[in-house]
């Protein structure tokens, strides 16, 4: 049995779909916060079950007969993301599960200026030490996210960052398709697997790609991180959680890249022109 959650979400969501084209319906079981929001998948044939990271007493019995599990990581930036990883981890060793997989991300380190890469560098602590075979997905940074990441330069012509780091930008699509692969496989990836794109380009470059895709001169503008602060529209601790990407970028945290994406899904990953010129 594969047990899936977060699947009322776009990651996993993604994956359970991709998974029905690999295994039967009948193997995989998906666990929600609101079950009314995955009848979707009762219809498919896929047995939808309760539980939450908040709930922990819900988990031990959603996680139940579990040869793998796919843990979703917590995406509220406000979130004690740690604590309800460790609920999870816990319950999964409690059910006995045979192996979980857990979505992290290729910048999971303890000293990153991006939250998220903490997170995530404690979460692979506590699967290492839990007893049970895992593998973590270390997926690129989600390409969607240029939308917003780059500005309004479609608007404005200018993309104003306050730091100019190189970036894996990957297709969340694609990142949920190799999950699903690595999930049909049964076995075979331990531990950290990095899930990228074959590029990691500048702000810069994106500037020269929207130039070449759009036919304007789009520019871009590095400032600094009080200037940008100073600027964004958004609440302030929302506005630093995200200064922290750029801070994690001139680092150098999302420069990797990696070909296993690529190989899992016998084409070349979705790139950043495409996303510019969509």
């Amino acid at each position: 049995m594969i047990v899936i959650t977060g699947a009322t979400g776009a990651l996993n969501g993604a994956t359970v779909g991709h998974l029905l084209g690999l295994v039967p319906a009948t193997d995989l079981a998906v666990v929600a916060r609101d079950v009314s929001k995955a009848q979707h998948f009762a219809e498919l044939g896929v047995a939808v079950r309760h539980g939450d990271y908040a709930d922990p007493r819900s988990l031990p019995d959603a996680f139940a007969g579990a040869d793998q599990l796919l843990l979703v990581s917590s995406n509220d930036p406000g979130a004690d993301a740690v604590s309800l990883h460790r609920a999870a981890i816990d319950a999964a060793v409690t059910a006995g599960v045979g192996r979980i997989l857990y979505t992290s991300h290729q910048n999971a380190d303890p000293a990153s200026p991006f939250k998220p890469g903490r997170d995530h560098a404690a979460t692979e602590r506590l699967l290492a030490g839990s007893g049970v075979a895992w593998t973590a997905l270390r997926n690129g940074f989600y390409l969607h996210s240029i939308d917003w990441l780059a500005g309004p330069w479609r608007e404005t012509g200018v993309i104003t960052v306050p730091g100019d780091g190189p970036v894996s930008w990957t297709a969340r699509d694609d990142a949920a398709e190799a999950a699903a692969l690595i999930v049909a496989s049964g076995g075979g990836y331990d531990g950290p697997v990095t899930l990228t794109a074959g590029e990691a380009p500048t702000f810069g470059v994106l500037a020269r790609i929207a130039s070449e895709v759009t036919g304007r001169t789009i520019t871009l503008e590095v400032v600094g991180d009080e200037e940008w602060l100073a600027a964004q529209s958004t609440p302030e601790p929302l506005a630093r959680f995200t200064l922290g990407f750029y801070q994690a970028a001139r680092r150098g945290d999302f420069a990797g890249v990696d070909p296993l994406l690529g190989k899992l899904l016998g084409r070349e990953p979705r790139t950043v022109r495409e996303q510019l010129a969509a």
